[in-house]
Order: structure tokens, then C-alpha cells, then sequence
């Protein structure tokens, strides 16, 4: 017994970090972030509009279509502790503003539901099945004036962060087409 108890176990490998210092930001991996979003304001100069931090990273599978390509084509090949800076035009964004997406909704379709207040943001469906989001801009007597623009369309955005964790996805995340958290555990 006495032998077992003095055995070493420098000969076993050392346990794996769910970080993978080396392993680089390609399509199938998870990718877990930090950044703060920034967009010219008003008075012409830059402003912090969004954050994701360590407490609180983006996760997501690269390639998946999750986010913006030119976003992804900027993080291309990072790994692990990377930092990241660049900018998007609007363009290689969420588009320019389209005044074609502005839409007229007769107060009817509401039925016995409250009006929406303008600046509410209404869950909405197009003839085609597809989810969209409006903003309610202003009421009219007889209709509710909806922006179907993306919140940022039109803007340029500034991006800066640090790379947190890159990870292959697993095959539950891949049938699922999300990441399922840093570390491929986190449930729904």
C-alpha cells in the first residue's frame, strides 16, 4: 500500500484550460468577447452605445450567420487575449437608412389593444414569415407610423474588445446553430 501512496504523478498531463491560448477564430468555432460600440453622435463626436464585458461576453459560432460578415471578417484568425479595434460603414453594417421603411399600420390591426406609445418597439411579421422588429415614430389619427430600419442603420460603427475564449463548437451547438454558452454548457 505504502507504494501507491508514493507514487508519482508527474507523468500525468496536466489539466486543459477551457481557454485555448492558441487556437485561432475560424468557421465551426465558438468565439467569446468583450467589446464597447461606439457611433458618431450628434456634436460630431464618438459615443459608447454598447458593451459586452467579461461578466458578460458575446458568444457565438463563427460562420454560423449570427453576425455582421464584415464584423466576423475583421476577427478572422484572432485567438484567445487578442485585441481588436475596427470600424464598419454603415454600408458593410446594418445598411443606409431606407425612408422606403417607413410603414403606415391602421390603427385597426391593433383591435382591442392598446395603442402603442411612440418609441415602443413592435414584434412584427412580413407577408413572407419573416420577424422583424419597428420602432413606433409617431400616431396619427388613423394609423401608427412604424421604422423598420435596423436602430443603427445609417450609422458607422467603432468597435474595440478583446478576444476572451475560441473554442471548437460541438456538435450539439452546430445541429442547434448557437453557442451554447463559453464554455458549451450553459443550457436555453
Amino acid at each position: 500500500m505504502e507504494r501507491l501512496v508514493k507514487r508519482s504523478f508527474s507523468s500525468l498531463p496536466a489539466p486543459q484550460s477551457s481557454h485555448q491560448k492558441n487556437m485561432k477564430i475560424e468557421p465551426q468555432h465558438v468565439v467569446s468577447l468583450t467589446y464597447d460600440l461606439y457611433v458618431d453622435q450628434e456634436n460630431g463626436e464618438e459615443g459608447l452605445v454598447e458593451s459586452a464585458t467579461q461578466e458578460q461576453p458575446l458568444t457565438f459560432i463563427y460562420g454560423a450567420g449570427q453576425m455582421l460578415p464584415k464584423f466576423e471578417e475583421h476577427l478572422n484568425g484572432l485567438s484567445t487575449g487578442d485585441p481588436y479595434e475596427f470600424r464598419l460603414t454603415a454600408e458593410d453594417a446594418y445598411g443606409e437608412y431606407d425612408n422606403e421603411a417607413v410603414a403606415s399600420l391602421p390603427k385597426e390591426m391593433f383591435g382591442s389593444e392598446e395603442i402603442p406609445t411612440v418609441g415602443a418597439m413592435l414584434p412584427l411579421q412580413d407577408n413572407d414569415g419573416n420577424r422583424l422588429q419597428g420602432q413606433v415614430v409617431s400616431i396619427a389619427e388613423d394609423a401608427v407610423l412604424v421604422d423598420l430600419n435596423h436602430p443603427m442603420a445609417g450609422q458607422a460603427l467603432h468597435f474595440k474588445g478583446e478576444i476572451l475564449n475560441v473554442r471548437p463548437a460541438n456538435e450539439e451547438e452546430l445541429s442547434h446553430g448557437h453557442a451554447h454558452g463559453e464554455d458549451g454548457h450553459s443550457g436555453h
